[in-house]
């Protein structure tokens, strides 16, 4: 399991980690916590569902929702920064997308996902576009965002 390997890596090396989620809910955070000892890298998080959150605790430009809207890669980066901003955490990983079952569209269909990971020296972002029910979809996301943490703390 991804996050198990985090575990391992963030102890080690004394990393510091925060997350940013929004369609995936808090699930990153749960996997994480259920690892005993997390505490000692795991900062804190914020579950962004609304846009109001992700601007005014994230510091998400408004603007960029508007022009791009909440499930957007410069939205997701700068959730995944905003989380490292305001925990102080080295390294922090950011999820925004689109659960489903409603709530897709043409351009951005259920199922899509844009992921951020950031650190002191770069943020990367994706989109993913993952099928299944809702829980599979934040399941897949999650274990998704966990595999670009690992890439970028390596």
């Amino acid at each position: 399991m991804l996050a198990q390997e985090i575990h391992k890596l963030f102890s080690e090396k004394g990393y510091t980690l925060a997350t940013a989620e929004s369609c995936t809910g808090g699930n990153i955070a749960h996997n994480i916590t259920l690892m005993a000892g997390s505490s000692a890298y795991y900062l804190g998080g914020v579950v962004s569902y609304a846009n109001e959150v992700k601007t005014n605790v994230l510091g998400v430009k408004k603007e960029n929702i508007e022009r791009d809207g909440a499930v957007s890669e410069s939205v997701v980066r700068e959730m995944s920064e905003g989380a490292r901003r305001i925990t102080g955490a080295e390294f922090a990983v950011a999820t925004s997308g689109i659960a489903g079952p409603g709530g897709g569209s043409t351009e951005k269909p259920v199922g899509t996902v844009w992921i951020s990971a950031s650190s002191p020296a770069k943020t990367i972002a994706e989109c993913h576009h993952f099928n299944g029910n809702r829980a599979e979809i934040i399941e897949k996301a999650t274990e998704k965002a966990f595999f670009m943490l690992l890439s970028l703390a390596k």
